[in-house]
């Protein structure tokens, strides 16, 4: 899976958290915006990957061939087994951005995207904002749930999203020097809302008319429509001539 050619095999166990330099720790939430260019890519995660690409910390891969199809586990909803069995039929490999919680009481599920080829994200010991914390806790917020990956299952992360999307240099900063490439999205709708899920095939159109080369597409496993659609959309962008 090509992010960057710099995000190779990381070593996030034994690298220290340290800061070279003083950077901008104003706090931003993150949006791939609505304007794209003439390869359907949107412009603000293309000026994302400009701005902070050498922090290593991406919205879009390199790959323009590929989409990249990434969860976020907060929480189980009883959705997570069907969106697996859907990722084996159609012998594709995601990326799951667990948090502590998740990784402590859905160790099953856990185990078994590893068994499956998955990857396994860092998304937060306790899913805190990032620049809201100390240097200290922040560390501690990434590399808690590191350890306890390492040690549970045998596994060694080296992607992180920050938690709430949210962001400053300094945290950027902060994950690359603990050994971790942070990847955002370019594409992602709101299907995190159990209460009020989006309607499957309005959910289907968009997600298929947002494709692009590079893309990186968020989804929360929580929601019954991702569940649904998850086998039609990956054909989708296979007819549309992309690697998933």
């Amino acid at each position: 899976m090509k992010i960057n050619a710099s995000a190779a095999l990381l070593t996030a166990a034994t690298l220290p958290c340290t800061v070279a330099y003083a950077a901008d720790c104003s706090k931003t939430g993150y949006g791939q915006g609505t304007t794209v260019d003439e390869k359907n890519r949107p412009l603000d995660a293309m000026q994302f990957n400009s701005r902070f690409g050498d922090l290593d910390a991406f919205a879009l891969s390199e790959d323009d061939k590929r989409i990249i199809i990434t969860f976020d586990q907060g929480y189980e909803n009883g959705y997570t087994a069907k969106i697996l069995d859907t990722l084996k039929e159609k012998k594709v490999q995601a990326i799951f951005f667990l948090t502590g919680p998740y990784a402590k009481t859905e160790q099953a599920l856990v185990q078994r995207m590893i068994d499956e080829g998955h990857i396994l994200g860092n998304h937060g010991m306790t899913h805190a904002s990032l620049p809201d914390l100390s240097d200290k806790d922040a560390k501690h917020e990434i590399q808690s749930l590191h350890s306890y990956i390492l040690d549970k299952y045998g596994y060694q992360m080296q992607y992180f999203r920050c938690p709430c999307g949210e962001y400053s240099e300094h945290a950027l900063e902060l994950a690359k020097e603990c050994g971790y490439t942070t990847l955002f999205w370019s594409s992602a709708y709101v299907d995190w809302k159990t209460d009020c899920q989006p309607d499957p095939d309005e959910s289907l159109k968009k997600l298929t008319d947002a494709a692009h080369g590079g893309e990186i597409l968020l989804l929360h496993s929580v929601s019954a429509t991702n569940a649904e659609i998850l086998g039609e959309l990956i054909d989708n962008f296979r007819t549309k001539g992309f690697t998933v």
